[in-house]
């Protein structure tokens, strides 16, 4: 709703303002996304989450398997509790046994559910830091190049509005900082980085 509000003000002060001050008025825009998502950082930081998260299942899968066995190994202590078989005072044995590993049993139940609750917060953790930090060093760069340019405002044509419609309706791509911004972004790109990025945009577009 803000967005949408945003939109609406600056639509009724660009057609409210006087001609001189409308022609004097430089507006550039920019594709967000398309910038993070062109960006190398941003494949690191993916890559580097996806690490993360495979370390993460597999000590999940562990906790599990150990989890899958304890259960087995109580289904075995309450049959052998039941063998009538054996004396009254081993059953009892049995029973105790079977007992304590339900304990056991519980516990670990406990530190699974525990560990995917941490894990999934970690990493949700994780992400939202990196992106933060890859919007601001964006930003930081968008800011440099409108002031250097003495844009007024700096728009991004990715946005949306509350109602899931762009943001920006058109534009004419004249003063559009995109390509420039990448390029000036993957400018200390580390060998290879760029390749993977290339290779990620192709599969998209086969998509």
């Amino acid at each position: 709703m803000k967005k949408y509000i945003f939109a609406s003000l600056l639509a009724f002060a660009l057609l409210e303002a006087p001609p001189v001050a409308a022609q004097q008025l430089r507006i550039a825009t920019v594709d967000m996304k398309r910038v993070f998502d062109s960006y190398y950082k941003t494949k690191q930081a993916e890559a580097q989450i996806k690490d993360r998260a495979g370390d993460s299942d597999k000590v999940y899968k562990g906790m599990v398997d150990d989890y899958q066995k304890a259960n087995e190994d109580y289904r075995r202590l309450v049959d052998s509790a039941n063998d009538q078989a054996v004396s009254a005072d081993e059953r009892e044995k049995r029973k105790k046994s079977a007992e304590t590993k339900l304990l056991e049993i519980q516990e670990i139940e406990k530190s699974v559910k525990q560990f995917r609750a941490q894990a999934q917060e970690t990493l949700s953790t994780m992400e939202k830091r990196m992106r933060d930090n890859i919007v601001k060093e964006i930003r930081d760069l968008v800011n440099t190049k409108g002031k250097s340019a003495s844009y007024n405002m700096v728009l991004d044509t990715s946005a949306q509005t509350a109602y899931q419609t762009p943001f920006i309706l058109y534009t004419q791509g004249q003063s559009d900082l995109t390509d420039d911004i990448i390029k000036d972004l993957n400018s200390a790109a580390p060998p290879g980085a760029l390749s993977a990025l290339e290779g990620k945009t192709e599969a998209k577009k086969e998509k």
